[in-house]
């Protein structure tokens, strides 16, 4: 889940949400949306993580899956996509058929009410200042992978430079001198 910190850090964040077709709950009152924190936006490049929200699920055949969804009402969406205009991009299946659409807006963002993660105040959505293209989910995916080995490299460099504490003794031992 992304993290936002500081003074102002959830207002004004330029947001892309990926809507399936399929993300309807059976009463037709709620959609499922995955929303991340753009990329291109100034709190997203050192994320590990862009989604606003990410649940870990191990399934019934042991495999570790994330649940980034996040039940929206109807309502919500007409918001989102209302903000978005004309700033979408269809999302494809490996047959070419569109299954789901992706909107570029920008929003504040809060704690979920119910459960966890963050959630969009959709009475604060207006268009965003990116473009959604063919290429935005490959670029989310880019900069998460490039802020985990940013990170990886970082802690392995820490690993291996000797504790502050241990210059200092070792300097001490160094500068003591001999009695004799």
């Amino acid at each position: 889940m992304v993290l936002l910190k500081g003074k102002g850090a959830m207002t004004g964040v330029n947001l892309i949400a990926r809507v399936y077709k399929n993300g309807v709950t059976k009463d037709g009152k709620s959609r499922y949306a995955d929303v991340q924190v753009d990329a291109r936006d100034p709190r997203g490049p050192e994320q590990t993580n862009l989604h606003l929200k990410s649940d870990r699920d191990q399934g019934g055949d042991g495999k570790v899956r994330y649940n980034n969804g996040a039940p929206y009402s109807t309502g919500q969406i007409e918001e989102i996509v209302k903000a978005a205009g004309p700033n979408t991009e269809p999302i494809l299946n490996r047959d070419g058929n569109e299954v789901g659409t992706v909107y570029g807006f920008k929003g504040n963002v809060m704690p979920a009410t119910r459960g966890t993660g963050l959630v969009v105040n959709t009475k604060s959505v207006e268009a965003s200042e990116f473009k959604v293209d063919d290429k935005t989910l490959e670029n989310q995916f880019a900069s998460m992978r490039a802020a985990c080995e940013a990170r990886a490299a970082a802690k392995e460099s820490q690993a291996q430079a000797p504790a502050p504490e241990a210059k200092q003794e070792q300097a001490a031992e160094v500068d003591e001198p001999a009695v004799g």
